[in-house]
């Protein structure tokens, strides 16, 4: 049987049914998402196999070329993204950078100057009490012993850096 008549005995509903599972890949490659109109688009071609293939051989015919094509549209949009070829509302367009308002971590800056007890010794790290919130810090490299008071001489992140008060 050659391809001419092959496609000469397709039925409309299974050109129609190809069309549209294509169409919905395409929308899902797209428009990526929930996954929906890739999920349709799939077992619509899957479908269409069934109802198309007159024989098993056949069938498997008709989905090594449905894979192959398939493939060649994935293929197609990676490309495309390589080349910056992408709608819009697919690259990320807002900076997360502090002057736009975002922030990793929790700013500490005003804990500069603060003074807490040592709840455990700092070798250099541990744990100090600020009026009752206890938070992890470092000391500049000395050792504290717990129960001593600290002051806290810089903030770098969640880096809280202290050393021991002098009086």
């Amino acid at each position: 049987m050659g391809i001419v008549e092959f496609f000469g005995t397709v039925p409309p509903i299974s050109i129609i049914l190809f069309i549209v599972g294509i169409v919905l890949l395409i929308i899902e490659i797209f428009n990526p998402g929930f996954g929906f109109p890739g999920g349709a688009g799939i077992l619509i071609l899957i479908i269409d196999v069934i109802i198309t293939a007159n024989t098993f051989m056949q069938g498997l015919i008709m989905m090594a070329v449905l894979v192959s094509l398939i493939v060649i549209l994935l293929s197609i949009s990676i490309h495309l993204a390589s080349k910056g070829y992408l709608p819009k509302k697919l690259v990320l367009s807002d900076s997360t950078s502090s002057e736009s308002g975002f922030s990793a971590t929790e700013d500490m800056h005003y804990l500069i100057g603060k003074t807490g007890t040592t709840v455990t010794p700092l070798r250099p790290s541990g744990n100090v009490d600020f009026d009752g919130v206890k938070l992890d810090v470092v000391s500049q490299g000395e050792y504290i012993s717990a129960g001593v008071e600290v002051e806290v001489v810089e903030v770098e992140g969640n880096r809280i850096v202290v050393r021991a008060k002098t009086t």
